[in-house]
Formats: structure tokens, sequence, C-alpha cells
């Protein structure tokens, strides 16, 4: 993963302030990660989000970044988050025939993008599969919040 990084600056997400020092907290990556390798996010962003409409899936009212689009079987359902150059693919079945499958190889068709496989953390949220559900976290962030902000441990009261 860092090396797919390395050498780029990654621009703030849209609408934010871009000061030349923000930076994403952590690297992105989801159910499965796809990186994009190319040097304009916002030009990638305004041909992806289109593709994606083209495509067959619907743009989130509230968050303009995530996408869902449902299968042709029940419960089959891709939800779909891009944030700067990285989309978070959310999937309940990656078989060869799946909606997964299908768009990942049509997205790889297009662009030169590279599948990084299941998530481990998103934003500072660790994320941990187990049988049948999803723990998500913070312990890792908070530990370095202490450590940053409070090297003495917490204050008595």
């Amino acid at each position: 993963r860092a090396a797919a990084r390395r050498g780029r600056v990654l621009p703030c997400a849209p609408g934010l302030r871009n000061d030349g020092h923000r930076r994403p907290p952590a690297h992105l990556s989801c159910g499965e990660a796809c990186v994009w390798h190319g040097t304009s996010w916002r030009r990638w962003q305004r041909t992806l989000f289109p593709w994606l409409l083209d495509f067959g899936f619907t743009q989130c009212t509230s968050d303009p970044c995530v996408f869902t689009m449902e299968g042709a079987s029940p419960g089959e359902r891709l939800i779909l988050g891009c944030y700067v150059d990285d989309l978070f693919i959310l999937h309940r079945d990656g078989g060869p025939e799946s909606l997964y499958a299908k768009f990942t190889e049509a997205l790889a068709s297009r662009w030169n993008v590279e599948d990084e496989g299941p998530v481990s953390d998103l934003l500072n949220v660790d994320i941990a599969r187990h049988d049948q559900h999803v723990t998500l976290s913070q312990a890792g962030y908070i530990t370095h919040m202490v450590e940053t902000f409070l090297p003495d441990g917490v204050p008595a009261s």
C-alpha cells in the first residue's frame, strides 16, 4: 500500500480547505479496495461518477461520493464509496459471476486500477470480519491520541 502512494501528494476531499498540509489520516481500503493510479483525482472523479451512473449505480443524495447498485439476485448489492482517488466497495458475493466481479472487470477495462483486497482500516477505523458480522473500532486512533496529547497518562480528577 505504501508503495502505491509513494511520491504522490493527496489533496484533501472536495469541499474542504486545502492548506497544502492536510492529508487523509489513513490509507483507504474496503470490503475490497481499488486504487486508481493517476495524477488528477478530480479529473478521475469527473469521469468516474458519470460512468458509475451509466453502469447502473445510484448516487446517494446525502453524500455524493457514495453509490449503490442492486444486483439481479436477491440481496446482491454493491455499496461504493469514493474518497479522493480510492474506492471502498462493500459486497456480499465475490464469485466469478457476481455483480462485484462484473463491476471490477468493467472498472479495470476502463481505468488502471489495483484491487488491494479486504480492508483492515478506513479513515482510522479498524475493521475486523467475523463469521456473520463486522466489528468497527477506533482503539488504535484513541491510543494514538492519548499518546500524543496525554503522554503522562490521563490526569486524576
